[in-house]
């Protein structure tokens, strides 16, 4: 592979920071965790986006989460076909092999990823559409989200549609037959949080309020 590269001097710089001081500092914990294997609570299923750091919005230790990103946080629905599901597999993995007491779906405002889907589905994105987007094809998992939203105002319809990336993926989340069974026998629970990136707030859904309702 004679394209990689050696890492970029200033991630090297922040490597030997970290080593000389959060890793000596616990290095017990650590070895901890290399010898025990792992045990997280919680599996967080969050966006890609750069601006949503989910150790930091719930002061996780290493070891705590067990964090999966893609584009919108987004979880498809379930389907055994024999395919590559990235998503899938690390939902399956957290389920049944470690056995997570939750699962977590965190989405945000300013989402990119929900703003293209917005953007494909009422016909401004023709890029998105082609069958070579892994984006646009990606977010067809959301359109179903946008269909609840299209008759909204259209100030409102974008941040709607950041909600129903949580509220979809909390639908096909159940469509998996092991975390139905898990959920239905009290081993799992399901939760979904809407983070604002310029306020610092979550909201929770609340099944009972109908709705998203503020974290306090």
């Amino acid at each position: 592979m004679k394209e990689a590269r050696p890492l970029p001097l200033y991630l090297v710089q922040r490597y030997h920071g970290w080593r000389a001081t959060a890793f000596v500092e616990n290095r017990v914990w650590f070895r901890r965790l290399a010898e025990d294997g792992q045990h997280p609570r919680a599996m967080v299923i969050a966006c890609c986006d750069s601006r949503v750091h989910v150790t930091s919005i719930f002061g996780a230790d290493t070891g705590e989460f067990f964090i999966h990103r893609n584009i919108a946080n987004l979880v498809p629905p379930y389907a055994p076909d024999g395919e590559q599901h990235g998503t899938s597999a690390a939902v399956e993995y957290a389920v049944n092999t470690l056995k997570v007491a939750h699962v977590v779906v965190v989405g945000h405002t300013n989402c990119g990823g929900v703003q293209g889907c917005h953007a494909m589905c009422s016909g401004h994105a023709p890029e998105l559409e082609e069958k070579s987007s892994f984006v646009g094809r990606w977010m067809d998992i959301l359109r179903p989200g946008y269909e609840r939203v299209a008759t909204l105002p259209p100030e409102q319809q974008i941040r709607g549609l950041e909600r129903q990336a949580v509220l979809v993926s909390l639908e096909n989340l159940m469509t998996f037959p092991f975390v139905k069974t898990a959920v239905e026998s009290g081993n799992l629970s399901l939760h979904g949080v809407l983070h604002d990136i310029a306020e610092g707030t979550l909201e929770q859904y609340d099944h009972q309020a109908g709705g998203f309702t503020p974290v306090i």
